[in-house]
């Protein structure tokens, strides 16, 4: 299968600009009825998304007719998350359609970037997941793979963030608030989803049936987004599902007088598609968690066995025409689900439903990290899904007599590789659940899938040696590299052609334009422009004035321990210190940018977040740095702020602890728009040093099997201060108040957990980073030498396009082809 989506041409009707304005001018009247003297700027959005959306419905009938014509083999994405963001310039430029709705735009008076900024971020995820998510989902669109992508309508998605005295505050994402003019409801496609109640046994044609009945039926009501892949050449569907309580309201408690508890049901029946990832720190988070991976993966399944069944008759051929790709371990209850539908409602064998379960599903584990490996205490699984825990003994009882069969004697291989954790609380290990019921398993890099044939699923890797394989992430270059930063782009078209826009791989012949004076200069240009509107916005939001002229150091990402904001932050302090004690010093003038959102109950990422805003208020503030050293948190990071600050990203803070990283796909945003990284030898940073070259590249820090050493020997992080006297001098400010005189004592318990257990190495690897920030200082204060490291991280970063991921998917796990 060709790994690039060929260049075609594209008619598209209606597109020119005046008859694109005057079909906004109708929506604006008659679906929104507003005049063109009232509108408000969401308003003309609203007109230009859903004239924009009309350009889209022939290409998205004729494409889901030619998959049904030809009986393709379809592809189905599980996913909780969906990063999409913004949409409206994603459609136009896939359409071809920019520049006319642009010159439509205008004819009405009404300026581009004013209309798209007022487009809602669909924040459906959380970070790297879902964004990875809505890029497949392009990609599966431009290689013309009929694919649907099911998940969660949340009414709000990941909450907004909000500071308040340097404190991060949650506030409800209000995305739907306007309505979402690229979604169609589809009331009509709509799944009963069931929780609790009891099993009976029922004498049937082959034997004694299980029969699940339900105690609360749940709705699940299908909202599609059509995905539009590169030059229309085809048209995919996301299907998101929201709840709907089967009766609404108790009229005879509302007729009693109880106006609040007749809503009762339908309150906590709806709640499952209220909230991304509600807090589930409680019992009763934990169990809405496991209510929302259930709805939407039994949602998922119920409406593909009907689509196959429609097309193909029964079931039996389901594994040769469709793949069911879990992302992550949210959906893995789609296992026992499967097996459910199959064995209970078709009547189906149990070898056979499991011959199709298997056959159909794969596995995408992200994580190497215990705490996202979900698993579930047994008692609410019991009382919750009693039908799907019979199923998952079961599948456990055939899968561990396999193993006793060709292990005999072994039992603590048994009580590895078991379905069920017996702890002191026995819990439904879903990761495993995932990996049994799978016929294939993929790590998201080279390392991390070495890395899981080693640790968490090291025995699983013994018993089914060639499950696991590796598919390294990747990212749509149309929306990270054409759309986020039009200049480049424009740069790149004329030093190498029109062909970069279709064929990744292009950025290649770049390569020798790097040594090329004239164009280091014409490359840093761009970049000027892109550091210059962020900080602009810096300005706007946080009333900061920043030097483009400076180094900007980025560091985007959701505030995790491992991902390690915190070693960023005591650099900081450290470069701080050493720019007051040696002004005359050449350091390089830089501004250290963070952004990113703690979850809710993450208490130590939101004392991170306080820590990088007090040192920022002090850094700031002081004259002494004559404005070469800048800290600056920008709030509320979404999908559409990293579009404005990747293109701007001079270094790029990939630093997380080696070994705990799965891929990252911040890291090649960044360098694919000329970013250099600061990075630790995990993930895919290991992938991208492989194509960058060392030389193009900062790496240091403590490697994987150097972590397990380390922590092998205690990971007390004493031993690190005492051996350095810049990071004594760093916590000891740190600890004492010097960042905090409103409250002295704020971080002495963040400074004793990192000297009593430095578990993510901040103290371990604090020396290496801080040679290897300096290294970048040096590169810095040579112009040309910074910018031909610059260009070739854009040059060699073809490869890591999400079209190559997904050729690599549809060939090696999915078996599927193209639509044409």
């Amino acid at each position: 299968m060709d790994l690039q989506a060929p260049p075609i041409a594209v008619a598209t009707p209606a597109a020119d600009a005046r008859s694109l304005a005057e079909s906004i001018l109708r929506k604006l009247l008659f679906d929104l009825g507003k005049s063109q003297q009232g509108a408000q700027r969401r308003d003309w959005f609203m007109a230009a998304a859903l004239a924009t959306r009309d350009q889209v419905m022939e290409r998205w009938l004729g494409g889901s007719r030619s998959a049904y014509n030809s009986q393709a083999k379809q592809v189905y994405y599980l996913s909780l998350e969906f990063l999409i963001g913004r949409l409206l310039r994603d459609t136009i430029t896939n359409l071809g359609i920019a520049d006319q709705l642009r010159d439509a735009l205008d004819i009405l008076g009404v300026p581009f970037d004013e209309v798209r900024s007022a487009e809602p971020d669909a924040a459906l995820g959380n970070g790297g997941l879902g964004r990875l998510a809505a890029c497949f989902m392009e990609s599966l669109a431009s290689l013309g793979i009929p694919a649907f992508g099911y998940g969660i309508r949340y009414d709000h998605g990941l909450f907004r963030q909000q500071i308040m005295g340097g404190w991060q505050r949650e506030v409800p994402e209000d995305w739907l608030t306007f309505g979402n003019p690229w979604e169609f409801a589809r009331p009509e496609i709509a799944h009963e989803i069931g929780f609790g109640g009891n099993i009976t046994v029922i004498d049937g044609r082959d034997g004694p049936r299980q029969v699940w009945q339900p105690g609360e039926i749940i709705q699940a009501v299908a909202y599609d987004t059509p995905i539009i892949g590169w030059r229309g050449r085809h048209v995919n569907t996301l299907r998101l599902w929201s709840a709907r309580a089967s009766d609404p309201l108790s009229l005879e408690a509302f007729n009693h007088g109880d106006h609040v508890g007749a809503l009762a049901d339908q309150v906590r029946q709806e709640a499952i598609s209220k909230v991304l990832y509600p807090g589930d720190e409680t019992p009763a988070g934990q169990e809405l968690r496991l209510r929302q991976e259930y709805f939407f993966a039994s949602a998922a399944l119920q409406d593909l066995v009907r689509r196959h069944i429609r097309v193909h008759g029964d079931l039996h051929s389901l594994p040769d025409r469709v793949a069911i790709q879990l992302n992550d371990t949210h959906p893995a209850i789609a296992v026992a689900e499967l097996m459910r539908i199959c064995v209970d409602l078709h009547g189906l064998s149990w070898e056979e439903g499991w011959r199709i379960t298997q056959g159909a599903i794969s596995y995408t584990n992200h994580t190497l990290l215990p705490e996202a490996l979900e698993s579930w205490p047994v008692p609410l699984m019991e009382r919750l899904l009693p039908r799907h825990m019979q199923i998952i003994y079961l599948i456990n009882a055939h899968h561990l007599d396999a193993v006793a069969a060709r292990h005999p004697g072994n039992d603590a291989l048994l009580a590895s590789v078991s379905l069920i954790g017996e702890g002191h609380a026995r819990r439904v290990r879903m990761g495993h659940l995932a990996f049994v019921g799978s016929h294939k398993v993929n790590g998201v890099s080279a390392l991390h899938s070495n890395l899981l044939k080693q640790t968490v699923f090291h025995d699983f890797n013994m018993l089914f040696p060639g499950r696991i394989v590796n598919k390294t992430n990747g990212i749509t270059f149309r929306r990270w590299l054409h759309q986020a930063n039009p200049g480049l782009t424009s740069l790149l078209r004329e030093a190498v052609g029109e062909r970069v826009l279709d064929d990744p791989q292009a950025l290649e012949l770049l390569r020798p334009l790097a040594d090329d004076a004239a164009f280091q200069q014409r490359f840093m240009a761009v970049k000027h422009a892109n550091k210059a509107a962020l900080a602009a916005n810096i300005r706007a939001a946080l009333e900061l004035k920043i030097d483009p002229g400076a180094m900007f150091d980025v560091q985007i990402k959701r505030i995790h321990e491992y991902k390690r904001q915190l070693l960023n932050i005591l650099e900081a302090v450290a470069l701080y210190d050493a720019m007051r004690d040696s002004p005359t010093q050449s350091f390089a003038p830089r501004v250290k940018i963070f952004a990113g959102k703690a979850a809710a109950s993450y208490h130590r990422a939101k004392l991170i977040i306080k820590l990088a805003h007090d040192v920022g208020r002090v850094i700031n503030a002081d004259p002494v740095l004559r404005d070469r050293l800048k800290l600056v948190f920008l709030p509320n990071y979404n999908v559409s702020a990293a579009e404005v600050i990747v293109p701007a990203a001079d270094l790029s803070e990939q630093i997380s602890t080696a070994g705990m990283e799965a891929s990252g796909t911040g890291n090649m945003k960044l360098a694919l728009n000329g970013a250099l990284t600061m990075g630790t030898l995990d993930g895919a940073n290991v992938e991208i040093l492989e194509h960058v070259g060392a030389e193009n590249i900062h790496i240091f820090g403590k490697t994987t099997p150097e972590v397990a050493e380390h922590r092998a020997h205690g990971i007390r992080g004493q031993a690190a201060v005492d051996a350095s006297p810049r990071l004594a001098q760093v916590l000891e400010a740190i600890r004492s108040g010097v960042f905090s005189p409103d409250d002295p004592e704020r971080y002495h318990g963040l400074v004793d957990d990192l000297l009593n257990t430095d578990h993510f190495l901040v103290l371990a690897d604090f020396d290496s980073y801080y040679a290897a920030q300096r290294a970048a200082d040096a590169r810095w204060n040579e112009p040309g030498a910074w910018a031909r490291a610059a260009i070739l991280n854009t040059a060699n970063l073809g490869w890591f396009s999400a079209d190559r991921t997904i050729a690599e998917y549809a060939e090696d796990i999915w078996k599927v082809s193209p639509v044409i």
